[in-house]
């Protein structure tokens, strides 16, 4: 069972000797209380041969100081103990929010959202109880059983001897089922994920399932998730049913043994009552512990499964690894040129071939646009750029150095993203502007939302920048939302400016607007635009079209029109589309 705490060692070795005062306490707190029987058993003799009045006053008030020393080493354990498992339940749950925050995009594909927040969540509160609760009652158990076990064998080792030999029934039923409430939790917790990530799914696409009237069918699937729950939250009961009555039944059997055998021996004269009385309130004592018992192992074998579903997080290692950086050779406030260059670049996802040979240089300060069909690589190509995915060693430089030379804090404050699927957070438009420069004075985000071509829109709500937008932006049109992600980037006054498919939610007088804003606000960027439209890349100072992960044509929105190719084809195709559109 330790070996299933190893992980937690380090979290645990920082407060040890808060961990050493705790067990003080609790040796603190068994010490004095074993000491009750025994000022009971002076009541009883003195009783039985006559004392006076004074000494059972004497001890009365004995038995009272017992047990208020007792509480205060009591309250202590606790206060002590559970804080500490608090304080790591505090360094556990920033340790994973950090670990998380590290991770690749290829992450966040092979884990559920749900997922992921039940191992936050659910798994943290169960290694709470076992480094809190868990380790209190155990620890109360072994001092309180090595202390009872003293003085009973100080009254007879014979009596001890027959009250408790069904115990090592006892063990082998905690061997029994430990091993069975182990795994039976680790489903129930995998369970539970499942029913978190389904419940982030719905509110997430609650539009969606509305729209094509999926209400009944999600309710149903929901329902069959948490019959599951229930059904093997029930086997663990019962299983946990089984195990208590049964340690309740050998308690009982070590009683009516303590009372024959007991009985016979102060019969026999070989203990005296007071004796027998004591012998009987230590194993009235260990009545709690040993069905404790039960309880502990019920939340060492949740805790331990929590502990390795935990631990699989902070053990995963991000694929963008960023230690191999020069970081000595950037300050906090390195600002990049916004040369981009791709030699010979080929990409492989998942063994899938998704970029080849391709071969690109973008000059500081120019534009390129890139067009292709869906699926053609244009957004991985970008993605190599922010390090979301990594490039192959040397075949993307930036500045002349390589991209894997640069901290993933230096690269990214140097990029202004805008992707394909826009992200607000539930907060106000401020917010949401500044979240990439929260240093970004007034002036600055009027002057992005003004660039962006969404100022007035702004300025119109009734509590203005101050409105909140709602979760994922809700309370915004399509068109807003890509309209505040532009404004966003663009605060950030970044050396390298991506906008992928970002104008494809605005129409075309919106989207003119705002490229002419774009010109004059980021002229000094390198940009980078994707889209399928083209009338957004026209103006480009160099065109690339994608097709199957390869460059198929590079040039001047003219030059590219003279190659009569895929590029002159989609324009073909667009005109049309307008005169229809027109005509209609």
């Amino acid at each position: 069972m330790l070996r299933d705490l190893g992980p937690l060692f380090g979290y645990m070795r920082r407060y040890r000797w808060g961990f050493l005062r705790g067990t003080l306490s609790s040796v603190a707190t068994n010490a004095v209380a074993v000491l009750f029987p025994i000022v009971l058993e002076a009541a009883v003799n003195g009783l039985k041969r006559g004392t006076t009045r004074e000494t059972i006053l004497f001890l009365a008030a004995l038995l009272v100081l017992i047990s208020l020393t007792k509480g205060i080493f009591l309250y202590a354990q606790r206060w002590i103990l559970i804080g500490i498992s608090r304080k790591i339940e505090f360094d556990l749950r920033n340790d994973l929010f950090r670990t998380l925050e590290r991770q690749d995009t290829g992450f966040y594909q092979r884990y559920r959202t749900g997922d992921l927040m039940a191992r936050t969540t659910n798994d943290l509160t169960a290694v709470r109880m076992l480094l809190g609760p868990g380790l209190m009652y155990s620890a109360n158990t072994i001092f309180l059983s090595v202390f009872a076990l003293i003085f009973m064998l100080h009254i007879s080792p014979y009596l001890t001897l027959v009250a408790l030999a069904p115990m090592p029934m006892a063990s082998i039923l905690i061997q029994f089922f430990g091993s069975r409430i182990h795994a039976r939790f680790e489903r129930i917790q995998a369970s539970f994920s499942e029913i978190s990530a389904q419940a982030q799914e719905n509110y997430s696409g609650v539009r969606l399932i509305r729209a094509f009237a999926r209400e009944e069918a999600q309710i149903g699937l929901f329902e069959r998730l948490n019959l599951r729950y229930i059904g093997r939250s029930l086997r663990l009961v019962q299983l946990m049913g089984m195990l208590w009555p049964t340690l309740e039944f050998i308690l009982g059997v070590s009683m009516i043994i303590t009372l024959l055998a007991g009985g016979h021996l102060v019969l026999a004269h070989r203990i005296n009552v007071g004796q027998f009385v004591a012998f009987n309130t230590y194993m009235i004592m260990l009545i709690w512990p040993i069905i404790a018992v039960g309880w502990v192992i019920n939340i060492f074998e949740r805790g331990t499964a929590s502990v390795k579903r935990i631990y699989e997080l902070l053990q995963a290692e991000p694929a963008i690894d960023d230690r191999r950086s020069a970081v000595s050779a950037f300050g906090p406030e390195t600002v990049l040129r916004g040369e981009i260059e791709f030699r010979h670049l080929n990409f492989n996802y998942n063994g899938a071939p998704v970029l080849r040979d391709v071969s690109l240089h973008i000059p500081a300060g120019s534009s390129l646009a890139i067009v292709g069909p869906t699926g053609s690589g244009k957004s991985t190509l970008v993605h190599l750029i922010t390090r979301l995915y990594e490039a192959p060693e040397g075949s993307l430089l930036i500045d002349g150095r390589p991209v894997r030379d640069y901290p993933l804090a230096v690269l990214r404050r140097n990029i202004g993203m805008v992707p394909q699927e826009t992200f607000l957070f539930s907060e106000t438009i401020r917010e949401n502007l500044v979240f990439g420069a929260p240093h970004a004075s007034a002036e600055e985000l009027l002057a992005a939302a003004e660039a962006a071509h969404i100022r007035q829109e702004f300025e119109e709500f009734p509590q203005g920048y101050e409105t909140m937008v709602g979760e994922r932006g809700v309370t915004l049109s399509g068109g807003q939302k890509q309209r505040t992600a532009i404004a966003r980037a663009l605060v950030r006054h970044p050396a390298i400016l991506i906008l992928d498919d970002a104008l494809a939610s605005v129409d075309t007088y919106t989207e003119e607007r705002i490229l002419s804003g774009l010109r004059n606000y980021a002229a000094s960027a390198t940009t980078i635009l994707i889209s399928h439209r083209v009338s957004t890349v026209r103006n480009a100072d160099r065109i690339a079209v994608l097709d199957h992960g390869r460059v198929v044509e590079a040039g001047r929105h003219d030059e590219l029109l003279a190659l009569d190719g895929y590029y002159a084809s989609l324009c073909r195709k667009q005109q049309i589309e307008e005169e229809l559109t027109v005509a209609n």
